[in-house]
C-alpha cells in the first residue's frame, strides 16, 4: 500500500510539472503519469478498480464545490441551460450513437442503446478541470458546459435504472459496479418516494441543521476537526447517495447547493480544495493506467475509428445545439471541443451492462478502451482549439465572468469596530465581503441581515476565495494584533495591490503598522479619547473652538510621531529619549496655541472698531 503510494505520489510530482511547463495543463499530465505506470507499460502498479473507486471522491468533491459556488437562485438561473441544453445534448447523442451502432454494426438493439447512453455522458471531472485552469469556468461558456455537466449526472439516475429492462443475459440481477442497492428489490414507487425524501433530507439538513453543528465545532477552536467535519459531510452524502443507488456526485452537488449561503461556506471550500485536488489527480492517474496499450496494438483501425467517430458525432451534436442556442463563433467552439469525449460514469453504465449481460467483454473492453482515449485527449484538443482561436483574426477577448461579485471592499473582522465602519461605507451604497472567525458573532450579525462568511482572513485561500484578486480595499478590524499583523503579511505578500487600512488596538501595534506602511490605521480608542479630552476642556471653560483646535493639534502631532517613532520604538533607550522629546515638543505647540485665540480676538475687535 505504501510503495503504491509512493509510486502515485513520485508519478504525479515528475509529470505534470512538466506538463505544465510544456503548456499541455494539469489533467493531461496526470493521465501520462497514469499511463506510464500502468500495468500495460511499466507496470508499476496493477489493477486500478479499487484504487478508481476512491479515487471518485475527487469528482464528488468537486461537484460539493461547484456546489457551494451557485446558491439556489443561481441554480434558478441556469434552469433553462440544464433542462434545454443539458436534456437535447443527451438526448440527441445517445440517439445519434445509438443510430449508427445499430447501421454500421451487427450488435443488437439493446446493446447499442447501452453503450449509446454511456457515450452520451462526458467527463466531469476533466472538462471542469481544464475550463477552470484557463480561466473559463465561470464565464458563459463555463457555465453552459457546467450545465450541461450537471444534466448528465442526473441523467445517470434515470439510466441505471433502464438498463435492466435491456437485459438479456442472466448474470445481473442488480450491481452498478458500485454496490447493490439497499432499495433495489422495493417496488418502483417506494424507490421514488425513498429517493425524494433522502433528497429532502439533505436539503433541510444543510438549511437547518448544518449551521448549529458547524457553529458547536468552529467554537472548539481546534482547525483540524473543523476539516474533519467537512469531510463527514462528503463522504456520508457519498456512502448514502451509493447505498440507495443514486449518482453520489449529485448528491453532493445537492449539498453544496443548499450550502452556498452558509457563513462557512469559504471555510468549507479552503477545507476540501486539496483534498479534491489530490483525488482528482489521482483519479485521472487511475484512467491514464486503465488504458489497455494491448488492446489498442491489436485492433488500433477499429478504436482509433471509434475514437475519432465518437468526438465528431458529439462535436456535431454540440456544434448544433451551439448554433441553436445562439453561442458565439469562439463560444461554440469551447463549448464543442471541451465536452466532445466520453466520461467517467460510462465506465460504470459499461461496467453494469456487461453484469447484466446487455454487451458482451469484448465489445465492453473496446468501448472502455474508446471512452479512456478519448478523455486522454481531449485536453489535447481544447489547448489545440485556444491556439488556433487565438491565431484567427475572429477570436474574440476573453469572456466576463457571469457570478456575481460580492464587492470591492473587504472587512476582516466584524465586531463593535468593523461594524461602524461597514455601516458608513454600507450607507454611501458600497457592497461588503465580511470575514469573521468568531461563530456566535456571525449568528448574529445574520439575524439582521448582514452576509457574512466565517473564517480565518490570514490565510491566503480565504482572502482569495473573498475576491482579494479585484478588491481595492482590505479593512482589518479584527481585535487581536498577532492575528491583524498575520493578515497584514498574507496580504501584502499575495495581494500587493490591496489598500489595508487597519484598526490598531495600542501604541505598539501602530509603530508595526507605520512599519508595514499600510494605507492607513487608525488606533481604536484614540479618536474617542481626543473627543472625551475636547469636552473635558470645554467643561473647564474653554471655548469650543479653542477646545477643538487643541484636540486637532495633539492628533495631528501624535499621529506624525507614529510615524516618525516607529523605527526607535524598539530599542528602548533610543525610544524613551525620542519620546520624551516628543512630549516637550507638543507642550511647546498647545502652550503656543494657547495665546491664538486671544490674539485673533483682540485683531477682530480692533478691525472692528
Amino acid at each position: 500500500m505504501l510503495e503504491n503510494a509512493l509510486i502515485y505520489l513520485c508519478a504525479a510530482v515528475i509529470a505534470v510539472p512538466v506538463a505544465k511547463r510544456l503548456g499541455l495543463g494539469s489533467v493531461l499530465g496526470y493521465l501520462i503519469a497514469g499511463l506510464l505506470i500502468g500495468p500495460y507499460m511499466l507496470s508499476l502498479v496493477g489493477d486500478q478498480q479499487d484504487v478508481m473507486h476512491f479515487a471518485e471522491f475527487g469528482v464528488v468533491m468537486m461537484l460539493f464545490l461547484i456546489g457551494l459556488e451557485l446558491q439556489p437562485s443561481k441554480l434558478w438561473q441556469l434552469r433553462k441551460s440544464i433542462l434545454g441544453l443539458g436534456g437535447s445534448q443527451v438526448v440527441l447523442t445517445a440517439v445519434l450513437i445509438g443510430a449508427v451502432l445499430m447501421l454500421l454494426t451487427d450488435y443488437s438493439w439493446q446493446s447499442s442503446t447501452a453503450v449509446a447512453l454511456a457515450l452520451a455522458l462526458s467527463s466531469t471531472a476533466i472538462v471542469l478541470q481544464s475550463l477552470q485552469e484557463k480561466g473559463l469556468l465561470k464565464t458563459q461558456t463555463g457555465q453552459n458546459a457546467f450545465s450541461v455537466l450537471l444534466f448528465q449526472d442526473i441523467a445517470v439516475i434515470p439510466i441505471l435504472a433502464l438498463l435492466p429492462l435491456l437485459a438479456t443475459g442472466t448474470a445481473g440481477q442488480g450491481s452498478d459496479g458500485h454496490g447493490h442497492s439497499l432499495i433495489g428489490d422495493l417496488a418502483t414507487h417506494w424507490q421514488v418516494l425513498i429517493t425524494l425524501a433522502v433528497i429532502i433530507g439533505i436539503v433541510l439538513g444543510g438549511r437547518f441543521i448544518a449551521s448549529p453543528i458547524f457553529r458547536f465545532v468552529a467554537d472548539s477552536g481546534i482547525k483540524e476537526i473543523f476539516t474533519a467535519l467537512s469531510l463527514l459531510i462528503v463522504v456520508a452524502i457519498t456512502v448514502l447517495m451509493t447505498a440507495l443507488g443514486l449518482s453520489p456526485a449529485l448528491g453532493a452537488f445537492i449539498a453544496g447547493v443548499v450550502l452556498a449561503d452558509n457563513e462557512f461556506r469559504l471555510e468549507l471550500e479552503l477545507d476540501i480544495e486539496p483534498f479534491k485536488g489530490l483525488l482528482l489527480g489521482l483519479f485521472f492517474i487511475t484512467v491514464g493506467a486503465g488504458i489497455n496499450i494491448p488492446l489498442i496494438a491489436d485492433e488500433p483501425g477499429l478504436i482509433l475509428t471509434g475514437v475519432v467517430g465518437l468526438i465528431a458525432l458529439k462535436a456535431l451534436v454540440l456544434a448544433g445545439l451551439a448554433k441553436v442556442f445562439r453561442f458565439s463563433r469562439y463560444q461554440a467552439g469551447i463549448f464543442t471541443v471541451a465536452l466532445a469525449q466520453g466520461g467517467e460514469f460510462a465506465f460504470v453504465l459499461l461496467s453494469m451492462s456487461g453484469t447484466l449481460g446487455i454487451i458482451y467483454t469484448n465489445l465492453n473492453n473496446l468501448v472502455i478502451a474508446v471512452v479512456a482515449i478519448s478523455m486522454f485527449v481531449s485536453p489535447l484538443l481544447l489547448m489545440a482549439y485556444e491556439h488556433f482561436a487565438s491565431q484567427s483574426s475572429q477570436a474574440t477577448a476573453p469572456e466576463a465572468d457571469v457570478i456575481e461579485q460580492e464587492g470591492d471592499i473587504i472587512i476582516a473582522g466584524y465586531g463593535r469596530f468593523g461594524q461602524l465602519v461597514g455601516r458608513l461605507l454600507t450607507s454611501q451604497g458600497h457592497k461588503l465581503t465580511i470575514l469573521d472567525h468568531s461563530p456566535g458573532q456571525i449568528e448574529l450579525l445574520r439575524r439582521f441581515g448582514h452576509k457574512v462568511f466565517y473564517g480565518n482572513a490570514a490565510k491566503a485561500e480565504l482572502l482569495e476565495a473573498a475576491g482579494a484578486h479585484d478588491a481595492r480595499l482590505l479593512i482589518i478590524a479584527v481585535d487581536e494584533v498577532d492575528k491583524s499583523m498575520d493578515i497584514v503579511n498574507v496580504a501584502q505578500t499575495h495581494f500587493p495591490h490591496l489598500k489595508l487600512l487597519v484598526r490598531a488596538i495600542d501604541r505598539p501595534h501602530a509603530y508595526k503598522l507605520a512599519q508595514h506602511k499600510v494605507a492607513g490605521q487608525r488606533r481604536e480608542t484614540f479618536d474617542a479619547a481626543i473627543n472625551l479630552g475636547v469636552q473635558a476642556l470645554t467643561a473647564l471653560g474653554y471655548d469650543s473652538p479653542a477646545a477643538e483646535r487643541a484636540g486637532k493639534l495633539f492628533l495631528d502631532h501624535d499621529e506624525a510621531s507614529i510615524t516618525a517613532l516607529a523605527d526607535a520604538w524598539e530599542d528602548q533607550t533610543t525610544y524613551h529619549l525620542a519620546i520624551h522629546q516628543h512630549f516637550e515638543e507638543l507642550q511647546r505647540v498647545l502652550e503656543a496655541d494657547q495665546q491664538q485665540p486671544k490674539e485673533t480676538t483682540v485683531n477682530t475687535v480692533e478691525k472692528g472698531q
